[in-house]
């Protein structure tokens, strides 16, 4: 048999084998690192290096115990050369409605939403998507940034990935003592940072529509008054790259509704799910009437109100949920069809400047 076809024959041998784990590589990739892209990066790199070993790849494990250790180390390799993705409430205490409003922190590799478009269950049992959402929760993944990368990857390995300890510890090349001690620490840190599910007590899926659906026609019609009932009393607000946060609904709600929901129909929500959680694509309508990609919302439901929003101000991010860069000018919002409204001319804020910065082409 000529050597390219059997190069053909092995190529297909391996796609038809590893293909299927790509979504679960893409989901443990992003734990790790944190980002949608850097995930696809490094799952693409272990495909590439998996590819190249398979002939010597001798079954002594699964393929997909196989494939996990190789996206790890890669992972591993790209945290040596990265900085953590945190969220703005990771870098400081929070402001308040009458500081400034600081800059755009482009320099810092923020942490970023994951589409749950991408997140495909190895079955479809309620109970594993249930496990596998919860599993990528934004508050957990921004907790995970916060820890060392040993101790981010023996926790995920361990806690996630359900490996034996004498099996993470041959992978990260230490004993089963310190892979035990990195995993204590790691769950010491994670259960001071990340709410528990009695804290959040999240709503039936329907109950989480209706919320979404009333915090998206706020938005919608600048309505700040339906926020004020939406929102918990210690709610928080964050907008990263802007690195000023907001807790408490009063601060939160003076911001919104002084630098941003001025305007009804300035900004069209579409509906949109991440990490697991409900979550509203927004768009921005300019002078013309053309809605541009404005930010993703990420919404932390608690019981009947919102406990916490997490605005990612980066259109860049609209194509890994599957939405365009712009809107016709009378597009569909969640809420049915938006008229078309004619934009208050004024002066713009501190806010504003920042916001038409952030909005220019090339400014991330």
């Amino acid at each position: 048999m000529p050597a390219n076809t059997q190069a053909d024959l092995g190529s297909e041998e391996f796609a038809l084998l590893s293909d299927q784990f790509r979504p679960e590589l893409l989901v443990h990739c992003y734990r790790m690192l944190g980002s949608v892209q850097d995930a696809e990066d490094q799952v693409q790199e272990t495909m590439l290096r998996a590819w190249r070993s398979y002939g010597s790849f001798e079954g002594r494990s699964s393929v997909r115990t196989w494939l996990y250790r190789i996206a790890t180390n890669a992972c591993l390799r790209a945290m040596e050369n990265g900085q953590r993705r945190p969220l703005p409430s990771g870098l400081g205490a929070p402001g308040d409605d009458r500081g400034q409003i600081a800059a755009p922190m482009s320099e810092v590799p923020w942490l970023q939403p994951f589409p749950d478009a991408l997140l495909r269950p190895e079955t479809a049992d309620p109970a594993t998507v249930a496990a596998a959402r919860s599993g990528l929760r934004l508050a957990l993944i921004a907790a995970l940034q916060r820890l060392p990368a040993r101790q981010r990857t023996a926790l995920i390995l361990r806690d996630v990935l359900g490996w034996r300890a004498a099996e993470a510890a041959d992978l990260l090349g230490v004993s089963v003592i310190a892979v035990n001690s990195a995993l204590q620490r790691a769950r010491a840190q994670l259960q001071q940072g990340v709410p528990s599910a009695e804290e959040i007590r999240e709503p039936t899926s329907q109950a989480s529509r209706a919320i979404l659906d009333r915090y998206a026609a706020a938005v919608e019609n600048a309505d700040v008054g339906a926020l004020v009932e939406l929102l918990h009393e210690d709610a928080t607000f964050e907008m990263p790259p802007i690195p000023t946060w907001f807790r408490g609904r009063d601060d939160i709600i003076r911001f919104l509704g002084s630098e941003i929901l001025t305007t009804p129909g300035l900004y069209v929500p579409v509906p949109a799910a991440a990490n697991g959680q409900p979550a509203l694509a927004v768009y921005r309508r300019g002078e013309d009437g053309t809605r541009r990609a404005y930010c993703v919302q990420v919404l932390t439901l608690r019981g009947s109100g919102i406990a916490g929003i997490v605005a990612f101000l980066d259109p860049g991010l609209f194509p890994a949920f599957g939405l365009p860069p712009e809107l016709p000018a009378l597009a569909v919002s969640a809420r049915g069809p938006v008229p078309t409204v004619r934009i208050a001319r004024h002066e713009p804020g501190r806010w504003g400047r920042l916001v038409a910065g952030l909005l220019q082409p090339g400014a991330r």
